[in-house]
């Protein structure tokens, strides 16, 4: 099972399209996106074309809620955003969520010691080891900040990969050799 992970699309349709793209060049299986799917503040999103991209690809989103996802926008998916969700990783328990709730600083409830949060919010890229968990960003697929590239993460099997809109890889991390 391959998973494209991605955060931060705030309502733009060419970068949400762009991803997409990158879905179907990666030959993902399903998507985790991890929140500010629709709103961007600027009054240029165009919530209804991406809406209208990710409900096409509903059936295999899994979603977290972000600080910029309203209830509105929500009505627009037709799929839900949960606060944080988990997924089996190795023999780790991956914590996805948005990152304005659960952060390095407030882990998720029951997230334990070897454990990876996975968040997005800043929108920059990350890969960092704390002392008792891991903590990954794909950093943000249309706003990046600190000159990080758009991008977007795999996941497969235990492998993570930072990728760029483009297609090219710039950073990996296999936690199969964590110990849990």
């Amino acid at each position: 099972m391959k998973w494209l992970i991605a955060s931060d699309i705030h309502g733009y349709a060419q970068w949400c399209e762009k991803l997409m793209e990158a879905f179907e060049r990666e030959r993902a299986d399903r998507m985790l996106l991890l929140g500010d799917l629709l709103y961007n503040g600027s009054g240029t999103a165009d919530k209804d074309a991406v809406a209208a991209m990710l409900n096409g690809k509903k059936d295999i989103i899994t979603a977290v809620r972000g600080n910029c996802d309203s209830d509105g926008d929500m009505a627009m998916l037709s799929f839900p955003l949960e606060v944080y969700d988990t997924l089996p990783v190795g023999h780790h328990t991956l914590f996805a969520t948005h990152g304005h709730v659960y952060d390095a600083l407030h882990r998720p409830p029951h997230m334990e010691d070897g454990d990876i949060l996975l968040q997005g919010h800043t929108h920059v890229p990350a890969t960092k080891r704390h002392r008792k968990f891991l903590l990954f960003n794909p950093g943000s697929v249309s706003l990046p900040k600190w000159g990080s590239p758009r991008g977007y993460m795999t996941l497969e099997g235990t492998l993570f990969r930072w990728v760029t809109l483009e297609g090219e890889e710039y950073r990996q991390y296999d936690v199969g050799d964590e110990a849990p």
